[in-house]
């Protein structure tokens, strides 16, 4: 406790700074390194064991933002009115990627577990083209064919907002994304009704970027598959394990996450048992 590990010395012994600035060095006959990603640096997690795989020319990604909300330039209007507002019940896509779950309108954009499912393939798309395009199904419980005979039916007096709400069955702030993404590209929500149909199922927003690491669940990246064995070994590094989330990777959240470093940290301390028995004969 109170040492900070920076690194190995040119003997593999593992280097430690105390609190009285002093340096420790520990020579173990084997090391298990689980020290995690990037995500909300100001809880400890900041990947600087980076730089000491790296000084051993140890193949490493670079730790990206995972699970994680997306950028979206809304209007000032919209973020007031409708920021921490859920959006329920959605089907959300991004390319032929689907996945089924909820969001929450955020101050910079979106996010929740549907979109964190997707997180691949939108860096994928922001990568390659400087944006990616979310698709929305406002009533994943309804066809568009239902929608649009719903939609058909005589609005008389009513508002759009107010009639969008009785026949399609929307919420305050679907409805407001729908007017939103028209507004942002200065054009008017349609009143027809297969138009209307065809955007509720599938209500288009250009994302323009990711949220960082600091706001993230999770990180992808870390150290690359080629360098350790199935055993979890730095191959380079005999005697030196590695679990969790320092590998190279981009876990789905919460508890499958959760297990997933359990389980590689049960793969590793197996593999130091063998490791430790077979070098002590």
């Amino acid at each position: 406790m109170r040492h900070d590990w920076k690194g190995f010395d040119d003997q593999g012994a593992l280097r430690f700074e105390t609190e009285a600035h002093t340096t420790e060095l520990v020579k173990a006959d084997a090391v298990l390194l689980a020290l995690g990603g990037a995500s909300w640096p100001k809880l400890g997690a900041t990947g600087l064991w980076q730089s000491a795989l790296r000084d051993k020319a140890i193949a490493i990604t670079p730790l990206t933002a995972s699970n994680v909300g997306v950028k979206v330039a809304w209007s000032e209007y919209f973020t007031s009115r409708f920021a921490g507002h859920p959006l329920k019940r959605l089907i959300v896509s991004c390319g032929v990627q689907r996945a089924v779950g909820e969001a929450i309108v955020t101050q910079q954009g979106i996010e929740g577990g549907a979109i964190y499912a997707l997180g691949p393939a939108l860096r994928e798309s922001i990568t390659r083209s400087g944006h990616a395009m979310l698709s929305l199904d406002l009533r994943r419980d309804v066809s568009e064919t239902d929608l649009i005979s719903r939609l058909t039916k005589p609005r008389g007096k009513k508002s759009l907002s107010t009639f969008l709400a009785s026949a399609a069955g929307l919420d305050p702030v679907s409805i407001a994304l729908l007017r939103e993404t028209f507004f942002l590209r200065n054009e008017k929500l349609p009143e027809d009704p297969q138009a209307l149909a065809r955007i509720i199922k599938a209500c288009e927003i250009k994302v323009h970027g990711m949220s960082g690491l600091d706001r993230a669940i999770s990180t992808a990246g870390g150290i690359q598959r080629d360098e350790f064995d199935s055993h979890l070994m730095i191959k380079k590094m005999p005697g030196v394990f590695v679990a969790g989330e320092m590998i190279d990777w981009d876990a789905p959240t919460g508890g499958y996450l959760m297990q997933a470093c359990f389980s590689t940290s049960v793969a590793a301390a197996q593999g130091i048992v063998e490791f430790v028995e077979k070098s002590r004969g």
